[in-house]
C-alpha cells in the first residue's frame, strides 16, 4: 500500500470521526435545554436569571447537579419521626401570629433536619442540600431558599431591605409546600399508611391543619395549604 493512500485513508477516517462526533453534539444539544427545563421548571428560571440571561450557563450548572444528586434515592419517614414533625410545622405556624421572625427561622431549622432525615446533604451544608433538593424537588425547593434567607437576615436588615411580617408570611407559605413533599409518606414507607392518613393518600390531623387559626382546627382549602391570608393583619413583628 502505498504512502499516499495510507495518508488518504487517515484523513477519511479523521473526517468521519469529526463528522460523528459534530452529529453526536448536534443531537445532545438540542435536547439537554428543553429537558432541563422540563425538569426544574421555575428553578431553571431562577438559574437563568442568576446568570444573568445566560442559559447555557444555567444549564450546566444544573446539569451538575444532576451529576452530583440525581441518583439520591429518599430514605422514608418512621411514622412517629412524621408525627414529629407535623407537630413541630404546626407550632411554629401558631408562634407565626406573635413572633413571626421566630416561626420562620423554626421552619429553617425543621426544613433542614427533615432533609436530613430523608437523606439529603445535612450537617449546615445548605448550598449543597438545597442544590439536592432541587433536582428531586425542583417546583417547590424556592420556598425552602425563601424562609431560610428570611431566617438568616437580622432584624434591621429586614426592615431596610422591606422584609417585613408580610414577606416573611408568603415564605413560610412557600415552604410549606417543600415541607408537606418531604413529609409525605411514599411507597417505601412500610406501604404508605403511615400516621394520619386518609384513603386518598394525604394527611389529615388536627395538629396538621391548625396553623395561624388560634389552634383551632379550620377546614383545610385547596392543595391543603392552612388560612394564613385570615390571619394576616394579627401577626406582629419581632
Amino acid at each position: 500500500m502505498s504512502t499516499g493512500l495510507i495518508i488518504a485513508l487517515i484523513v477519511i477516517a479523521a473526517v468521519v470521526v469529526i463528522i460523528a462526533a459534530a452529529m453526536t453534539l448536534r443531537a445532545r444539544g438540542p435536547r439537554r435545554g428543553p429537558s432541563l427545563k422540563r425538569r426544574f421548571g421555575p428553578e431553571y428560571d431562577l438559574a437563568v436569571a442568576r446568570h444573568d440571561g445566560d442559559a447555557k450557563a444555567a444549564e450546566r450548572e444544573l446539569a451538575e447537579r444532576v451529576h452530583r444528586h440525581g441518583d439520591l434515592r429518599e430514605r422514608p419517614l418512621e411514622p412517629v419521626q412524621r408525627e414529629q414533625y407535623e407537630a413541630r410545622w404546626t407550632a411554629a405556624q401558631e408562634r407565626f401570629v406573635d413572633s413571626p421572625r421566630e416561626a420562620v427561622a423554626e421552619a429553617d431549622r425543621l426544613l433542614a433536619e427533615l432533609a436530613a432525615a430523608r437523606g439529603f446533604p445535612g450537617g449546615g451544608q445548605y448550598e449543597e442540600q438545597l442544590a439536592a433538593l432541587s433536582v428531586h424537588h425542583a417546583h417547590h425547593v424556592d420556598g425552602y431558599r425563601r424562609v431560610h434567607r428570611a431566617a438568616h437576615l437580622r432584624a434591621e436588615d429586614a426592615r431596610d431591605g422591606g422584609t417585613g411580617t408580610e414577606d416573611m408570611r408568603e415564605a413560610m407559605v412557600a415552604a410549606r409546600a417543600l415541607f408537606e413533599e418531604l413529609v409525605r409518606p411514599t411507597r417505601h414507607d412500610g406501604g404508605g399508611h403511615g400516621v394520619g392518613r386518609r384513603e386518598d393518600g394525604r394527611h389529615e390531623s388536627g395538629r396538621h391543619r391548625a396553623g395561624l387559626n388560634g389552634g383551632r382546627k379550620a377546614p383545610a382549602n385547596r392543595g391543603g395549604h392552612m388560612p394564613w391570608a385570615l390571619h394576616r393583619r394579627q401577626a406582629k413583628e419581632s
